[in-house]
């Protein structure tokens, strides 16, 4: 049951930026599985590109979410939804239309992690004007805080790089 399950889930969804490897859309002649059958999409591009490897394992953009809402959020856009229909019980999230609704605690956190993903790897990540928008009120409406900071630095203490966009406390 998905409800009670954790899992890995990556805020910028690996199709966003997957879609922009030809192994992905086309696949690649190193794509044949066991029975001689060619296959593209992530699995070709795991194995034929070192930057898709990189980009769907960027630790920036995976957190741990409840299985039933990863499934739910599929690949869906971020946005605002009127109402509050509240179909996962107490957790304040809506899917609706193909979007995805974050709780207004992390819609910040979420605005930081698309814009380093554009700023990371250009050209693999573009963000439309209307993100842009959306994605700058819920950084400015919710603000780095502590948490972000401690999950920033762990991630730089692993990974090497740093998510310029969350910033070090004075």
């Amino acid at each position: 049951m998905r409800a009670r399950r954790v899992e890995v889930d990556h805020i910028v969804p690996a199709s966003h930026f997957g879609r922009t490897f030809s192994a992905w859309t086309r696949g690649d002649r190193a794509c044949i599985d066991s029975k001689g059958n060619a296959f593209k999409g992530r699995n070709c591009s795991r194995k034929t590109s070192e930057l898709f490897r990189r980009m769907e394992s960027d630790l920036y953009n995976l957190r741990p979410a409840i299985g039933e809402l990863n499934q739910a959020r599929r690949d869906y856009k971020m946005g605002e939804i009127p109402g509050e229909s509240r179909a996962f019980g107490r957790c304040d999230v809506e899917v609706a239309n193909q979007l995805f609704e974050p709780p207004p605690k992390i819609r910040g956190d979420i605005a930081r992690i698309w814009f380093y993903m554009e700023w990371a790897y250009p050209g693999r990540i573009t963000l439309t004007d209307w993100d842009r928008t959306l994605y700058t009120v819920w950084a400015e409406a919710d603000p780095v805080d502590d948490t972000e900071r401690t999950w920033a630095n762990a991630v730089f203490a692993i990974q090497g790089n740093p998510n310029p966009f969350v910033k070090k406390s004075d």
